[in-house]
């Protein structure tokens, strides 16, 4: 496969960007089957073997909530020493003590920019998440570990509509207090444009966030990921979380088409002009090898054009 795109250099953008994939967690957690957790783990090597930097293999979540990842210890042990490098969603202390028992040296919490969101999926207020969250990131500080931060609904939200500007920076400027390094602000129903974007950026900055703290996490409901993507390198964000094959979605989301796909990214990055040391086929062959274990094609649009999108037989 010989097929990449033309590169021609944009003018104020980024050198390199770094690729966040989150196809094996916030992609599985969506599909309605249950991932057996050898493929899991493959899915998790074959990201790992494309280059990919890093690569969130699961969540510690209670399994009630997500089933589809009731088998992260199972994961992690399966992956052994190299998954001790990779970042696991810890939504408490109970997922914190589990990801100490492993040794693993990277954990993300999630948090809400909304009111609704917060009781929905935290069931909390949005002031008492923060209080949920400071004893998971404080001690896993003490343990050395580093802690990312997401916010959700920071475009919008399917309860309360339009989410203020301010609100955003006031959640996330929270989560940052409590100690985590990167702040990565979701898109979670896809809602996002390209101005939307540069203006929430430009009022973290105001609130003295910079560029190099924050990463971008867009959903393509709209079919606006990619020219958001671009919005936030005009801004000189260097973050981009992305996932394989464009899996995952938002529940709460009418014709929600999941995340950002790994490969339309690179393609976009490579006609840029942008570091990101992905192999692109190595991507697309991962991503439809996927979606043969899922038995349906992928939602990515470069994976359905150089890779057929759907693998004939699992492999």
């Amino acid at each position: 496969m010989n097929d990449l795109p033309m590169t021609v250099r944009a003018h104020g953008l980024p050198d390199r960007v770094t690729i966040y994939e989150v196809g094996p967690r916030d992609g599985l957690q969506n599909e309605q089957a249950i991932v057996p957790v050898e493929v899991k783990a493959g899915f998790v090597r074959r990201l790992v073997a494309a280059g990919l930097p890093i690569v969130e293999a699961t969540s510690f979540v209670h399994p009630r909530w997500v089933p589809q990842l009731a088998d992260a210890h199972l994961l992690m042990a399966e992956l052994g020493e190299a998954g001790r490098h990779l970042p696991v969603l810890v939504p408490n202390e109970r997922g914190l003590d589990r990801a100490l028992e492993l040794g693993l040296e990277h954990v993300a919490i999630f948090g809400s920019a909304t009111e609704t969101f917060a009781a929905k999926n935290l069931n909390r207020t949005f002031d008492e998440q923060f209080a949920m969250f400071e004893p998971t990131v404080e001690r896993a500080r003490e343990a050395g570990m580093d802690v990312r931060a997401y916010v959700s609904m920071c475009f919008g939200d399917p309860w309360e509509g339009a989410v203020p500007v301010e609100q955003v920076v006031t959640a996330g400027t929270r989560l940052l207090d409590l100690g985590a390094s990167q702040l990565s602000l979701g898109d979670t129903i896809g809602v996002a444009t390209a101005g939307h974007v540069k203006a929430l950026v430009a009022a973290f900055a105001d609130a003295g966030v910079g560029t190099d703290r924050l990463a971008m996490h867009f959903h393509d409901t709209y079919g606006q990921a990619l020219a958001n993507t671009f919005a936030a390198l005009q801004t000189g964000i260097t973050t981009f979380d992305a996932s394989a094959g464009g899996l995952g979605g938002c529940p709460y989301a009418k014709s929600a088409t999941g995340n950002l796909a790994t490969e339309d990214l690179v393609w976009m990055l490579t006609g840029l002009g942008i570091e990101h040391g992905v192999d692109l086929d190595a991507v697309v062959a991962t991503s439809t090898w996927m979606a043969g274990q899922l038995g349906r094609p992928s939602p990515s649009a470069v994976v359905r054009a150089l890779g057929g999108g759907l693998a004939q037989s699992p492999a």
